[in-house]
């Protein structure tokens, strides 16, 4: 990892320790899928590094949003989402022959499938692959993760809901491959 990549996982640890332990299951998570669907050493080298990086944006966010016990107001959201933004700044002015790819992902980690997510709304294939599986892996540690906000969701419930009505924001065939992955992973929940 280049180390100005390591430095900024490191101070993403060091504003907000739960941010990184959930970006440490992502890059798990995520690796996990594409080992699956067969991404060769070198394109798992970038997702991991894009998993690692998927939240450096939350560094920009404010406290009082950040580390909220409760629901956001309409314009908290807003500020919220725009840690995808703030992250594809960060992650593009790294001096890395490899920064515009990892910002692109960065920034379309929270698309959906349907076209309902952002920054950009894109929708299909349109969102880059890895960001797809980023967002699978995001999601379900989200879910199973105890927060301020929600207590953390059994495994099964998270699958269900991200096959049910949520399976329209996914790529239909990398949740099938997640939901084969998981039952054997490390990573899943009770």
């Amino acid at each position: 990892m280049n180390p100005i990549m390591k430095s900024l996982s490191v101070a993403l640890g060091e504003r907000d320790p739960e941010t990184r332990l959930h970006s440490d299951r992502v890059i798990g998570l995520s690796r996990e899928l594409g080992a699956h669907i067969e991404l060769s050493s070198a394109e798992l080298e970038i997702l991991g590094l894009a998993a690692c990086l998927h939240d450096i944006g939350k560094i920009g966010i404010p406290d009082r949003i950040l580390l909220k016990p409760g629901c956001f107001a309409p314009d908290e959201r807003e500020t919220m989402r725009s840690h995808a933004l703030i992250g594809e700044r960060i992650v593009k002015s790294i001096d890395d022959e490899r920064s515009g790819m990892l910002s692109g992902i960065v920034r379309h980690h929270h698309e959906n499938y349907d076209g309902s997510g952002y920054p950009d709304g894109l929708r299909g294939t349109d969102i880059p692959l890895f960001a797809r599986i980023i967002s699978l892996a995001d999601n379900y540690d989200a879910m199973a993760t105890t927060r301020p906000y929600h207590p953390g969701r059994p495994h099964r419930e998270i699958i269900d809901i991200l096959a049910g009505s949520d399976g329209e924001k996914f790529d239909p065939d990398l949740l099938h491959a997640f939901c084969h992955i998981i039952e054997r992973s490390p990573l899943r929940t009770a």
